[in-house]
């Protein structure tokens, strides 16, 4: 008879460490005691779905606040000229946002039944109060001087985002760094009110004509302009996605926050960051 030599234990080597009376454990390192506390449903009776739906939003918090701290080294350093590492922190951005997204896949798992339990107990709370989420579009170039106001009674948040109403965008850094290194950036985009939201250039246009004309003798910024693209690209799948979830969840209900809900969420699908870097492409081989 063969013998069946698989294994249902593994033992502990050695050196692994097993006394942390002293020492700094994972638990210590992350401050898992406080991070994994701050569930707390608020169902009454309890709803066993409550805690996906917070989870879902707390992870998605932790995620934001990593993407604003990528998105503010990337800004610095185009400011610094140092294209390479603003590329990563970018490419490291994106990953993030398929992440993001890909968790909405498990929040659609709570149907229209299931919500319907938890969805008195939100109150008035929203995703849209997402102050994170505000600074992340206001840092890629979606000021909206109105959003600063639903921060009033979070004075963190509200002087955030004033602070970054005030300040240029990373696209902003960008076409700052064009300048510096020839590009014939109408002047008018280097001076100009950081608390506007940004419009389209067809002067700027021109100038992204000439690198997608002839992208190896401009591969450095071509390839900001693609990583560029693909962010507004994610970021459109995100939406969407959203859309989506609360249509599913919800149908035509207003949101909790007061919003039209469906409807509202259609019309950020409208919005871009970027609108030369996708007006240049009807030019192209035209």
């Amino acid at each position: 008879m063969a013998t069946d030599d698989r294994r249902v234990t593994r033992e502990l080597e050695e050196g692994i460490e097993r006394d942390f009376t002293r020492k700094m454990s994972y638990g210590d390192y992350l401050r898992l005691e406080t991070l994994l506390s701050a569930q707390q449903p608020l169902s009454d009776p309890p709803q066993h779905d409550e805690l996906l739906f917070i989870i879902q939003h707390q992870t998605s918090e932790l995620w934001l606040k990593l993407m604003i701290h990528e998105l503010r080294s990337a800004r610095r350093l185009l400011g610094e000229d140092e294209l390479a590492p603003a590329l990563k922190r970018l490419a490291r951005f994106k990953h993030i946002q398929h992440t993001l997204t890909d968790q909405w896949s498990v929040l659609a798992t709570l149907t229209p039944s299931e919500y319907a339990e938890i969805r008195p107990f939100l109150a008035t709370s929203s995703g849209f109060q997402s102050a994170q989420y505000r600074e992340v579009e206001f840092l890629l170039g979606n000021k909206n001087a109105d959003m600063v106001a639903v921060f009033s009674h979070d004075e963190v948040a509200r002087t955030e985002l004033d602070g970054l109403l005030h300040e240029r965008s990373l696209y902003d850094e960008f076409l700052a760094y064009l300048s510096r290194r020839g590009y014939a950036v109408p002047p008018h985009l280097l001076d100009r009110d950081w608390t506007q939201p940004y419009r389209l250039d067809q002067g700027l246009v021109d100038v992204f004509a000439g690198v997608y004309a002839e992208p190896h003798e401009h591969w450095g910024v071509y390839e900001t302009c693609e990583e560029l693209v693909d962010l507004e690209d994610n970021f459109q799948q995100w939406r969407f996605r959203h859309l989506q979830v609360v249509q599913r969840t919800i149908g035509q209900k207003t949101g909790t926050g007061g919003s039209t809900g469906v409807d509202f969420l259609r019309r950020a699908l409208d919005l871009t960051f970027f609108p030369e870097l996708y007006e240049v492409r009807t030019r192209i081989g035209g």
